[in-house]
C-alpha cells in the first residue's frame, strides 16, 4: 500500500495528517494519484491545484512523475513568509 502525506494546510482541510491506500492500477503517476484522490476523497480539487507540490520517496517531483503502490507519497501546500 502506498502511504499518502498531508502537510501544512492539507491535514487541517482533510482532517488526518497521513493515510494508507492501495492505489488501482491505473494510477501511474502523479497527475493521475492527485486526480484520484480528489474524486474519490471529495477534496474540491484542492490537490490539483498547481501550487500544491508532491514529494515521492522523499524527493520532490514535477508533474506527471511515477508513483507505485510501494511509495510514501507527500502533498505539500506553498508555504508563505516574508
Amino acid at each position: 500500500m502506498a502511504r499518502i502525506l498531508y502537510f501544512g494546510k492539507l491535514s487541517s482541510i482533510f482532517g488526518e495528517m497521513s493515510e494508507t491506500a492501495d492505489l488501482p492500477a491505473s494510477i501511474s503517476d502523479t497527475a493521475a494519484l492527485r486526480t484520484w484522490i480528489d474524486q474519490t476523497r471529495g477534496f474540491d480539487g484542492v490537490l490539483l491545484h498547481p501550487s500544491v507540490r508532491i514529494a515521492v520517496n522523499n524527493e520532490i517531483v514535477p508533474d506527471p512523475s511515477p508513483v507505485s503502490d510501494t511509495d510514501e507519497i507527500a502533498f505539500m501546500p506553498p508555504v508563505g513568509g516574508g
